[in-house]
């Protein structure tokens, strides 16, 4: 009999052990899986396990006490062991399903939300897929530059390419990150050539696909920056033979990839961790990726030795040094083709062809060395000696030692004059680009209000050529600059506009107007105010930032100051110094001067030291690691919160955000409410019952709506890369740009779009160039105003990001300490945003990792609520880049202007704390109306969009509600039988 019992106990034992493994065996396979696919990181799972790892504790908990019993009273009656074996299993099972719900509708809601919120979206209808289609085809055609053009090689007349380089088998058509695309479906470019009725060489395409049929990764964290070049040897005679014989004309392709987590090497012999690459022969020691290699120059040899006449496609959304395609005599034509996305190769032959006319334009200045650029010693891995940051040894900085003169407006500048060294500099001007027709552009003379201070003139551009096309027209200014004062470029772009595609001999008119207040310059002195100097201005028209086709002069007696008493028309407070604390570490900095003609050129562009230090008062009061400290003094009457009413967020769309419904709805949420909605800003808003708030989408990316969530119903268009948008100098395609995202996420139910992105292309190094404009922050902002209220006549909120001053991948999860003056933050870093916010009206905004100075810009005061709100008027939510990293902390970032954090777990301190305390409540109601105030004038609360009454949990919350209630009627309904079976077996028989 014991035997049997024991036997029993073994068994019932195994069986609980057996479910458990079994359990942890599902479960680490699906983690397995999620990492495989990218969804998830180790650190997301690593977060998850800290926040909802006590919601789990339970259920080992209560399972030894089960074994322990089972141990215990396993030699008791068969009655008794029944019962113990039978409401422990209960038992465990409703343990089971308590952890599991709390873990589910509690720490893990954001991340459940985020995960099932797929099954939220909308196939968007065919039609309008095919029309943004269409646009985007039409964005790259625009955005392809003609850079060489000998002789009009180009159109081409020959029915037979070669086409050479392996990039050709594999091109690059977006970067990698946030800003990718999907390449299932991609027009590749023999498709392109194929479709406008070009032959090419299969033999060519075989021997490369057979040489490496995939590209190396380039991504976060591991990236592979071999480019799989064959050697020529490879090439055997009869292939190239049989190449001479197919045709004289050969298209050599070359490519860059480049991406979001790493930045372009400047020496191929010093990489950083995680990266790699193969063929260790094929640099030469202290080559930057951003040259031709070893294999990639005999290649062009090759090509240009065989073939008469060679035509070169550069896919690279990084300006290369492309020097060499004047260094071989059959090169005969050359194009530009960065990020043109899946669908942007199909222009390839027609613009060969002639079908399509290139009108597109450079959005940044390509020197011949990269080393010329001033930011280039400054532009790296730095640290610093003594300061330790999250997860790191020390922690690292930048300096933008070049100040304001970033691109064409230091290579403008410094070669004002001396037109023989700047030839020698400078290849191809920003804003340059060839046509396969001739413009004139005429310039009337200036009108000017002198009590508004608006100044207007018309150009009118002629068709002077053979053929149809698009003119690009660029207006810049010259501010009277005096040696050692205000620093000035010789050269700002102040506006453009793009012609119809005119017919030869056709003209247009176009007209300009803007404010004399455009051309104030920052002056950091007696506490800061945008001023205009006295003396001449010159307004010019021009074919790019060199040279100028017409010029008008405006002068101004007296020098304006916009202060408080005479602010800029378009600010709503006159703006003051407000990051003074980022200009000096410690260190020393010295900034680029145009003073006595740069002389402070070889100090200023010098390397920093290998043993900085930051200052030591600059390190206590540094976001950085645990050096936080709750800004919020507690004071103040602790405000109403989950008070009874019947408002709900349908109510207030469309109210004035200090209207005192607003204050009436915001009592009704509680402490709890306004915490989940703050905390669990990843790809979403949280649904609150409490005021009627839907549960809405958040999606990536700047280059079309994804999702690291996998889903088969994600059907939005894939749209060129900013770089490729910027590049067509068209605001009217922006627009519809951005009216097309709006469409497509009303219709897919995603009401929140993360991007435009529009940083600064401080640097060619930069990964995630692709996915921004410009190194110009008037095209960035011209450009990314149209998208973002393009996409508002839809409903849908664009998160401008990152705000601000992330130039740079190396380091950037770590919080680079950004160092610069004032005058280059204003007039260069923050210029595209306050376009965008004051032109492009836009209601949501996405903070960036990195600090500027000692303060991490998502919880930076001065940028948020001092500028962004107080000068520029925002309205709005404001959400931090991905919640991942150490030095963040929600209660800080509230208390400074940060109102949502982008984390699906509530991890890592991004769940509110000190919610005793009034001042931190209030924080969190603020907080919480600009959440609210975005999402209730969105798309998600439209006619047709929003019902009066309709439930506001995600479907999957329902539905997981429903899986709960019916494992408690099957463990209610298991108990039952178990009663039955005692009083069967036991009860019947006494």
């Amino acid at each position: 009999m014991k035997n049997k019992k024991l036997r029993s106990l073994l068994i019932s034992i195994g069986v609980i052990l057996v479910l458990v493994l079994a359990a942890l065996g599902i479960g680490f396979a699906v983690i397995k899986s999620l990492l495989a696919a990218g969804v998830v990181t180790q650190m997301d799972i690593d977060n998850t396990i800290k926040v909802g790892g006590k919601n789990l504790l339970p259920i080992p908990i209560v399972l030894a006490i089960i074994i322990l019993l089972l141990v215990i009273f396993w030699n008791r009656s068969n009655k008794f062991n029944f019962i113990l074996k039978w409401e422990s299993f209960v038992v465990f099972l409703v343990t089971v399903l308590v952890s599991l719900s709390t873990m589910v509708f509690g720490p893990l809601e954001g991340l459940m939300n985020a995960d099932n919120a797929n099954s939220e979206v909308r196939k968007v209808s065919a039609a309008t897929v095919n029309k943004s289609n269409r646009l985007a085809k039409q964005i790259a055609a625009e955005g392809t530059v003609l850079l060489k053009n000998e002789a009009n090689f180009l159109p081409i007349k020959a029915k037979n390419i070669n086409v050479f380089g392996w990039a050709s088998s594999n091109p690059i058509y977006s970067g990698s990150g946030s800003g990718s695309t999907n390449a299932k479906g991609a027009v590749n470019i023999y498709d392109g050539l194929h479709q406008a009725g070009f032959k090419t060489n299969d033999q060519l395409l075989n021997f490369y696909t057979k040489y490496q049929k995939t590209r190396p990764v380039v991504q976060m964290m591991r990236t592979d920056w071999t480019l799989p070049e064959p050697k020529t040897n490879q090439y055997s005679a009869s292939l190239l033979n049989h190449a001479k014989k197919f045709s004289d004309t050969a298209l050599v392709v070359i490519s860059r990839p480049g991406g979001e987590g790493t930045d372009l090497p400047k020496d191929m012999s010093k990489l950083g961790m995680g990266q790699s690459y193969k063929n260790k022969g094929d640099w030469s020691k202290g080559q930057s990726y951003l040259e031709l290699n070893k294999r990639e120059k005999a290649m062009v040899s090759m090509a240009n030795k065989n073939f008469k006449n060679v035509i070169v496609l550069i896919n690279a959304a990084n300006t290369m040094e492309l020097g060499w395609l004047n260094q071989y005599s059959h090169i005969k034509a050359a194009l530009w083709m960065g990020a043109p996305s899946i669908k942007g190769f199909s222009n390839l032959g027609k613009i060969l062809k002639g079908q399509v006319n290139p009108s597109g334009r450079t959005t940044d200045t390509y020197a011949y060395s990269l080393k010329s650029n001033p930011s280039y010693n400054n532009y790296g891995n730095f640290t610093y000696a003594n300061v330790t940051s999250y997860d790191r040894n020390k922690a690292a900085y930048a300096h933008y030692t070049e100040n304001i003169y970033v691109g064409y407006k230091w290579y403008e500048t410094r070669y004002l004059n001396n037109e023989k060294a700047y030839k020698k500099t400078v290849q191809y001007a920003f804003g340059y680009g060839l046509s396969y027709t001739n413009f004139s552009q005429k310039m009337s003379y200036l009108r000017t209000d002198s009590t508004t201070g608006k100044i207007s003139f018309d150009v009118t551009v002629k068709n002077t050529g053979k053929r149809a096309g698009k003119d690009v027209v660029q207006i810049y200014y010259t501010a009277p600059y005096y040696n050692g004062e205000i620093e000035k470029a010789a050269t700002n772009l102040l506006d453009f506009a793009k012609t119809k595609n005119l017919k030869p001999g056709e003209s247009q008119k176009i007209h300009f107007t803007f404010n004399r207040e455009d051309m104030a310059s920052y002056d950091e002195a007696n506490g800061g105010a945008y001023v205009l100097d006295k003396g001449t201005y010159k307004i010019q028209v021009k074919n790019n930032s060199h040279d100028v086709i017409a010029s008008r002069d405006y002068k101004l007696a007296d020098k304006i100051t916009y202060d408080k008493n005479n602010k800029r028309s378009s600010d709503q407070t006159a703006a003051v110094n407000q990051f003074q604390n980022a200009e000096q570490d410690g260190t020393g900095i010295t900034y680029l001067s145009r003073k006595n003609n740069f002389a402070n050129y070889k100090k200023a562009t010098a390397a920093p030291s290998q043993k900085a230090v930051l200052k030591s008062s600059l390190i206590k009061t540094a976001t950085i690691a645990k050096n936080y400290t709750n800004t919020l003094p507690t004071s103040g009457k602790m405000p109403v919160t989950g008070k009874k009413g019947n408002l709900t967020l349908a109510d207030v769309r469309g109210l004035n955000y200090d209207s005192k419904k607003w204050s009436q709805l915001l009592d009704q949420m509680s402490v709890e409410d306004m915490v989940k909605l703050v905390a669990f800003g990843g790809y979403q808003t949280m649904p609150i019952q409490s005021v009627g708030k839907v549960g809405t989408l958040d999606f990536d990316g700047p280059a079309g709506f994804s999702s690291f969530f996998p889903s088969d119903n994600i059907n939005t268009t894939a749209f060129p890369g900013a770089v490729m948008i910027a590049s067509t100098w068209n605001k009217s395609l922006a627009d519809k740009r951005g009216e097309a995202m709006g469409k497509q996420g009303k219709e897919a139910h995603i009401y929140g779009w993360y991007g435009p992105a529009m940083n600064i292309h401080r640097s060619a190094f930069n990964g995630r160039n692709f996915e921004y404009y410009s190194e110009d922050g008037v095209l960035s902002g011209k450009i990314a105003a149209k998208e973002v209220s393009g996409a508002a006549k839809y409903g849908v909120y664009a998160y401008i990001k990152h705000f601000a001053m992330s130039n740079q991948e190396t380091n950037r999860i770590y919080g680079v300490l950004t160092w610069s003056t004032e005058q280059a933050i204003r007039e260069t870093y923050l210029k595209a945003f306050e376009q965008v916010v004051k032109t492009g009206k836009a209601h949501a905004v996405m903070t960036a990792f990195n600090f500027i100075g000692n303060r991490w810009c998502g919880a930076n005061s001065a940028l948020l609520n001092k500028v962004l709100r107080g000068e520029w008027g925002f309205r709005g939510l404001v959400n931090t880049d991905a919640y991942s990293v150490g030095f963040m902390n929600g209660t800080e970032a509230i208390a400074n202007g940060n109102d949502m954090m982008l984390s699906t777990n509530g991890a890592m301190n991004s769940k509110v704390t000190d919610t005793k305390n009034p001042a931190t409540v209030r924080a969190l109601r603020t907080a919480s109306h600009n959440i609210l105030y975005t999402v209730a004038n969105s798309a998600a609360y439209a006619k047709g969009n929003y019902k009066k009454g309709q439930s506001v949990l995600w479907d999957y919350q329902k539905t997981y509600k429903n899986y709960i209630i019916t494992a408690a009627v099957v463990i209610a309904l298991i108990q039952i039988l178990g009663l039955v079976i005692f009083k069967k077996k036991y009860l019947t028989k006494n």
